[in-house]
């Protein structure tokens, strides 16, 4: 068995053996410099390469001078100012209708007739009437005359002595009597021939016309239905023959943000576009500015006048508008340089207005000079960019000079 003394000396330190060198501590020291440079260069480059997602737009050419120049961009609809859903005055069932959609009427053309039968009765009896008081004032015209005759025959009569003074009295009054029932005879004719008028009127309310000239939109009524002024319910009484408007008042309907109505103004140039024609470019200008918000949208209405007129712009249609600037107007013919890109694609620091320019799925920093408003969904580069070319619009983390990325 071994001596416990002799495992005790074995653990003891040889302090006999020669010192280590003082270079011994650069290994380590080395290893932590080696991995210091790893984390800087990651830090700078490794991070760097990481690709970052975002999303790319292209610089385009500006489709228009109104679109390279406008203050302010906007989007509504074609409306009529004068519009009519032409009715009847009186419930009556329907017994034809002139006119169908698309068809253009003139003023007072007739456009449906109602069942006027009853009305031709009445029309025909208050007719009767008239003709019956005016016998009957003839008749009382005749009767004056007769006593007109035997009252002056009975004064001369008494101024002879040959008849007495009672004679003459009754037949004063009789010819007065006649006289009074002649004004009342003659009021009578006038009383029935105001019903003949009214009889007549009632009969021209069953033929309904336009009440101007222009386009009919929408046909509501068919022969055999009822209509009437006002809504009977059910659903079995029309209210209205057919719907008319004048194309000559159609206009535009806007509303702008109440953060921008600053750039509005009355008599400005406007550049309309519909979205039916989108090559399409319409002068147009600011008619007026409704004096009143919406406050649950925070926005202002604004009508819009056409310049020129022309069949293909319909009611309802959609159109976006461009406020110009002062010094434009809306058909003024120029060459336009630079290229429109997302504003969102915009940046800024302290050396100016930039983009960030996809080249290789790497970005550059690209200054640019910009042309008009900044704060539009399309902004106008006059310098730095060519058309086609790939920008950043949005990225999900920050980005820095040579950064690689990848788009969806």
């Amino acid at each position: 068995m071994a001596d416990p003394a002799d495992k005790i000396s074995q653990l003891k330190i040889d302090r006999s053996a020669p010192a280590a060198t003082g270079r011994s501590w650069l290994l380590p020291g080395g290893l932590l410099a080696i991995v210091g440079i790893i984390v800087i260069g990651w830090m700078f480059f490794g991070a760097g390469s990481s690709a970052v997602l975002v999303e790319t737009d292209i610089a385009r050419k500006p489709p228009s001078v109104a679109a390279a120049n406008s203050v302010l961009d906007a989007s509504g609809y074609v409306v009529a100012r004068r519009e009519a859903t032409v009715s009847s005055k009186v419930t009556g069932k329907v017994v034809e209708v002139f006119v169908e959609e698309g068809m253009r009427v003139e003023q007072d053309q007739v456009v449906a007739r109602l069942d006027d039968t009853t009305q031709q009765a009445q029309l025909s009896l208050a007719r009767a009437q008239a003709e019956s008081s005016r016998a009957a004032l003839q008749e009382i015209e005749a009767g004056l005359r007769n006593a007109r005759l035997e009252r002056d025959r009975l004064r001369d009569l008494a101024e002879r002595k040959l008849t007495s003074q009672a004679s003459v009295d009754a037949a004063d009054a009789a010819h007065d009597q006649l006289a009074a029932r002649l004004e009342t005879g003659r009021e009578n004719v006038k009383v029935a021939e105001r019903n003949v008028e009214l009889a007549r009127d009632s009969l021209a309310n069953m033929t309904i016309r336009a009440p101007f000239a222009g386009m009919v939109v929408s046909k509501n009524a068919q022969p055999g239905e009822m209509i009437s002024p006002i809504s009977a319910g059910g659903g079995f009484t029309r209210t209205g023959i057919c719907t008319i408007i004048d194309t000559d008042s159609l206009e535009i309907e806007v509303d702008v943000n109440e953060a921008y109505i600053q750039r509005v103004k009355a008599g400005q140039s406007v550049s309309a576009t519909l979205d039916a024609y989108s090559d399409w470019r319409i002068p147009a200008e600011v008619i007026a500015i409704i004096p009143t918000a919406d406050r649950q949208k925070a926005t202002v209405k604004v009508r819009i006048g056409f310049l020129e007129r022309d069949e293909r712009v319909l009611r309802d249609m959609g159109v976006k508008v461009a406020f110009l600037g002062t010094e434009m107007e809306a058909d003024t013919p120029q060459e336009i340089s630079g290229v429109m890109i997302a504003g969102e694609a915009l940046r800024a620091d302290a050396s100016g207005d930039f983009v960030w320019l996809v080249q290789a799925d790497v970005v550059e920093k690209r200054a640019v000079q910009v042309g008009g408003q900044r704060d539009r969904p399309q902004v106008l580069v006059v310098k730095g960019l060519g058309v086609g070319d790939t920008i950043v619009r949005s990225s999900e983390s920050p980005l820095v000079e040579g950064q690689s990325i990848k788009t969806n």
